[in-house]
């Protein structure tokens, strides 16, 4: 993705199943499970970079001891702050006691991060202000152990303000109306009932209330809890909670939107955003390494019993497929190879573009991103090559000479670094037309590889969403080589509609695609479609969700997806272009073969898993046309 798009965040989770000294014991260290928490965030920094924080819990604390602990950061480096902030203590007590170095209990009464629960999230912010506050974790806190809750997520709800609605019914009055907020408040509410509830239980059984403390503790339905607070959330969401007590869980929507992947075994659960960087953190096969199954919660209790929760039912599995275009780290072995299926894939529409001429033609990618895509190019033109190689030996094999197999022989694709995005370049310059002309040199270009006048240019992108990039800087840039034509190829379909569940695509007059459709019913005088479509939303407006259909996709109808690939290829060519422009794009039904088990696809087709995707569309249309620049939701 050549534009920057902030998107979903990463969690991870740390739960060690022994007792301290063992990992001492065994590993040497008493920061055992804190170094695997560094280690799975350190590998999944490509999901946040606005903030990071960490929590840790300690087990079976003295009295007045502080056993939850958390640092955040919203610096330019968030996760080695956290973490520099977690070891100082340790350090510092080690300093301070040589001879108490390998005294883990020693280490855990007096430094923060020396506990058996741990907790991490990085944030890329799709909504409100990066600022501490909106760090997670967050806490909920309270002087009962069992009442104390720590929440980090990769969630965004649809229905915020219904489920803010919810909490005043239930007699609470938040200070925020965050997502965020409003889900720690929901899970809280069900906790404290579950505490009264168990409260008053043992209480009429006669029990002491110091005895009672850890009773509770004991038999908290953490299930239940969870599926009372979750009844009513739409939205794609995995998030991770601890209990003050020790209980902890990693919950996952009922369509599956977001990913968590756990592994298990007698020393340690572990759970993240993302199957690879577990692997690699714990050097563990790709196999071993789960998935939270949708609508259920990986739950891990106090006592150490780990189980997979039903909570909600799960819906039709819709997983979003951009985490494998784009937002996963391509290291995971399914991902790597879908992500080669989608540039194959693309490849016939590529020859197209170029009238399959490969003498003349250079294919490369922009950005770094889209390699592997590129490489499942290069591998397609390869097999293409070789079928024509084939056919030339067969055709005249009686006649052959050495110099002419050779000729054959040279036929391959001239595949080529041609842009080059320079990390190094940053900019202050406030005005918009001098601080335009420097961004626009982000990409560099090789010189040289292309024949000026004579040779086609290919190169792939993983996905276009605004094109605002393209115009203004790669296409320029690459024009410089002086090809004859560019051709930009989209490994993901046309960008069509807002994404409410984490990514931040939220407003329709962003897209590149949703533009060219205006502009196609404009040029084609049919703009009753335009004021149809909003009137339509407007009788929607306040329905409930569940009864809203999604009429935008009415303004894409009238026109076929290459009537509008070609608009948008002449809305992403600049004025001054020599070269003629061509932009392709993957089909939907080849995205699905590419990706079969991911099929979460609203962003092309506007299909969206849950009823708040279609009440998200209709408002961005709304704002659209009525001239609001704002979040749908």
């Amino acid at each position: 993705m050549s534009e920057q798009i902030k998107h979903e965040c990463g969690i991870a989770m740390v739960r060690l199943l022994k007792p301290l000294e063992y990992y001492m014991s065994r590993y040497g260290t008493s920061t055992w499970g804190l170094n695997k928490l560094h280690l799975l965030m350190e590998k999944q920094h490509n999901r946040g970079q606005d903030g990071a924080g960490i929590a840790g819990i300690k087990f079976d604390p003295r009295p007045g001891m502080k056993y939850i602990n958390r640092h955040r950061s919203n610096s330019n480096t968030p996760i080695a702050d956290v973490f520099k902030a977690a070891y100082a203590e340790i350090t510092q007590l080690v300093s301070d006691h040589p001879q108490r170095r390998n005294d883990v209990q020693f280490l855990k009464h007096n430094a923060g991060f020396a506990g058996e629960l741990f907790m991490g999230h990085l944030r890329y912010g799709t909504f409100g202000k990066n600022n501490i506050q909106n760090l997670h974790p967050v806490i909920r806190a309270n002087n009962w152990m069992t009442r104390n809750l720590v929440l980090a997520g990769n969630f965004n709800m649809t229905n915020v303000d219904e489920l803010f609605e919810k909490l005043l019914d239930l007699g609470q009055y938040p200070v925020e109306t965050s997502d965020t907020i409003t889900i720690l408040e929901k899970i809280g509410h069900f906790l404290d009932e579950e505490n009264e509830r168990l409260y008053d239980r043992f209480k009429n059984e006669g029990y002491s209330k110091r005895e009672i403390t850890g009773m509770i503790a004991s038999s908290l339905d953490l299930p239940d809890i969870l599926r009372r607070a979750s009844s009513n959330w739409d939205g794609g969401y995995a998030i991770a909670g601890m209990f003050g007590h020790g209980d902890a869980f990693i919950l996952r929507d009922p369509a599956g939107i977001r990913p968590a992947f756990y592994y298990q075994d007698e020393d340690v659960v572990v759970a993240a955003s993302e199957r690879p960087v577990i692997q690699t953190a714990l050097n563990v096969d790709y196999k071993l390494v789960k998935e939270v199954e949708p609508g259920h919660a990986l739950v891990i209790s106090r006592d150490g019993k780990v189980s997979m929760q039903p909570i909600l039912t799960p819906s039709k599995r819709q997983a979003c497929s951009f985490e494998r275009i784009y937002f996963s780290r391509g290291t995971d072995v399914d991902i790597y190879r879908e992500r080669k299926m989608l540039g194959k894939l693309l490849t016939p529409s590529i020859l197209g573009a170029v009238n399959h001429d490969l003498k003349h033609t250079v294919f490369s990618y922009i950005p770094n991103t889209a390699a592997v895509a590129y490489y499942g190019m290069v591998e397609e033109l390869n097999n293409f090559c070789d079928g024509i190689k084939k056919e030339l030996l067969l055709k005249d094999a009686a006649n052959l000479t050495a110099s002419g197999i050779d000729e054959i022989m040279k036929l391959k694709p001239r595949a080529e670094k041609v842009a080059v995005k320079d990390i190094k370049l940053r900019t202050f310059i406030t005005q918009d037309n001098d601080r335009e002309d420097l961004v626009a040199h982000v990409y560099d270009v090789t010189y040289g590889v292309v024949s000026p006048g004579v040779d086609n240019l290919v190169v792939i992108d993983d996905s276009i969403v605004r094109g605002t990039t393209l115009r203004r800087s790669i296409i320029r840039i690459l024009d410089r080589l002086g090809p004859v034509k560019i051709v930009v190829a989209s490994s993901a379909p046309q960008i069509r509609y807002p994404d409410c569940y984490g990514i931040d695509m939220t407003k329709l007059g962003d897209f590149i695609a949703f533009n060219a459709a205006i502009e196609l019913l404009k040029e084609t005088k049919q703009t009753h479609v335009i004021n149809e479509v909003y009137r339509k939303c407007k009788e929607q407006e306040h329905l409930p969700k569940e009864q809203v259909v999604n009429y935008v996709k009415d303004i894409y109808r009238p026109f076929t997806a290459t009537q509008i690939s070609e608009k948008i290829s002449r809305l992403v060519t600049p004025q001054d272009c020599k070269a003629k422009v061509q932009v392709v794009f993957q089909t939907i039904e080849d995205l699905h073969e590419a990706i079969p088990n991911h099929t979460g696809d609203w962003y092309f087709t506007g299909n969206y898993p849950t009823p708040g995707g279609n009440k998200v569309v209709n408002r961005s249309f709304i704002n659209y046309i009525e001239g609001r620049n704002e979040r749908a939701y």
